[in-house]
This record gives structure tokens, C-alpha cells and sequence, in this order.
């Protein structure tokens, strides 16, 4: 849920949006996702692939770990808010890793009768590895 009233003239640059913080992410999880998106590449889904491809076992589907991002930012702005977005994959995710998403503002500016602000995102594993590093640009109402 966005924040209520999130207003561009209650924003400036240098900003940091909350944090977003997932529960730990789950075998199934990665499951479930694949049925959804359609991704079944057994990387995803079967132990022993991840085991033989050198994971330890299976990993996260990279658009998870970019939906989850995406999440981070819509919980602040608003679904509706959110007019870009982009992300760099930097890292896997594993069973039980635990996403942060942080991002902070880095522009703010009317353009096309639109108030936006650009933010930078990141989102890090409980061992402070990069997993995703992107932005997005919102726009805000005013008051």
C-alpha cells in the first residue's frame, strides 16, 4: 500500500523512500513464480540442477527479484504513481535470502503537465550483496 497522500511538494531530492523489507524467500516461492510467469527453466525449480550448474541449488528468477524491487517503490508511491522503471541484474537470489529495497530520490521536475521525481533503487541481500540496482520515475500529485 502506498503511503497515504504522498504529495511532489512533500518530496526532495536526496529523499529516501522507506524500505522494503521481503520475508525470507522460499523454494516454493521460486515455484510458484514460474507457473506464474511461465519461466520454468529447472534452475528455478529442481534442487539438483541448481546443485549441478553450481548454485548449491535453486535460484530466484531474476523478474522475482525485479518484481520485488518493483514493489518496494509501488508501496511507496503508488501503483498508479509509477510511470518507469529499469533495473541491472547484479546477483542471484537463494532460498531463505532476505531482500532490502532502498532507493532514494534523485530528480525532481514537472514535464508533460506531469510532477516526477527520479529514484535510484537498490535492492541487497541480508549479506549486503547487490541483487538489483535501478530506477524509476513517479508522478506525484499536488496539493
Amino acid at each position: 500500500m502506498a503511503v497515504k497522500d504522498l504529495f511532489f511538494e512533500d518530496v526532495n531530492v536526496g529523499d529516501n523512500m522507506p524500505e522494503f523489507v521481503t520475508d525470507p524467500l522460499a523454494e516454493l516461492q521460486f515455484v510458484v513464480y514460474a507457473g506464474a510467469s511461465g519461466d520454468f527453466n529447472p534452475l528455478h525449480t529442481v534442487h539438483a540442477y541448481g546443485e549441478k550448474a553450481g548454485f548449491g541449488g535453486v535460484i530466484g528468477h531474476g523478474m522475482l527479484s525485479m518484481a520485488l524491487t518493483g514493489r518496494g517503490v509501488t508501496n511507496w508511491v503508488g501503483h498508479k504513481a509509477l510511470k518507469k522503471f529499469g533495473v541491472n541484474f547484479r546477483s542471484v537470489t537463494l532460498p531463505k535470502d532476505v531482500i532490502t529495497v532502498k532507493g532514494s530520490v534523485t530528480k525532481k521536475y514537472s514535464e508533460g503537465g506531469e510532477n516526477c521525481i527520479d529514484i535510484d533503487v537498490i535492492s541487497e541481500n541480508q549479506r549486503g550483496e547487490k541483487v538489483i540496482v535501478g530506477n524509476a520515475t513517479a508522478a506525484l500529485p499536488s496539493k
